[in-house]
């Protein structure tokens, strides 16, 4: 028997599932041994998970990143762009991109730095205090969806593995 919580036993078993180079397509909904990757999976809860944001923030007009940064800025006014990309994982130009879209909706202020000349500060205006409240009842309705799928006990150890791959 082998063991499939090895990687050698995973590894094989994924080689032995592969159809024959002669074999017809079924039509029984069966996926195969891509079934076992890690990863196809993330991408179809990532799929799932990202639709119904964008379904749930459709009025607003605002993106996920968008959200993020709004969400951070309101914590911690004055924050600077550099720190927004550093604690998000953003590039510098997708930060920039960002801040502009905000700016331009009038929803943060940029500012000088009362310790550094070279960085910018920013602030939410009151339409991005505004937009960030009606974008947190969007959050929890969202989240809500979520989170009915699975039990507290889960949803703190689904968040716990999905921070191992990204920290």
């Amino acid at each position: 028997m082998v063991d499939l919580n090895t990687p050698e036993g995973h590894a094989g078993a994924m080689l032995r599932s592969f159809p024959a180079k002669n074999a017809l397509p079924s039509d029984d909904g069966d996926i195969g041994g891509i079934d076992q990757i890690v990863g196809f999976h993330i991408r179809l809860a990532y799929g799932a998970v990202y639709r119904h944001f964008t379904e749930t923030f459709s009025d607003l007009g605002l993106t996920q990143k968008q959200v993020s940064v709004l969400w951070l800025i309101d914590d911690h006014p004055g924050i600077a762009q550099a720190d927004i990309g550093r604690r998000l994982q953003m590039d510098r130009a997708t930060v920039m991109a960002i801040i502009n879209r905000l700016q331009k909706r009038g929803f943060v202020v940029r500012g000088p730095s009362p310790d550094d000349r070279r960085r910018q500060t920013l602030k939410l205006t009151e339409a991005g205090h505004d937009g960030l409240i009606a974008a947190r009842a969007c959050i929890l309705e969202h989240e809500q969806w979520l989170k009915n799928r699975f039990t507290p006990g889960e949803t703190a150890m689904l968040i716990e593995l999905l921070r191992r791959i990204h920290e």
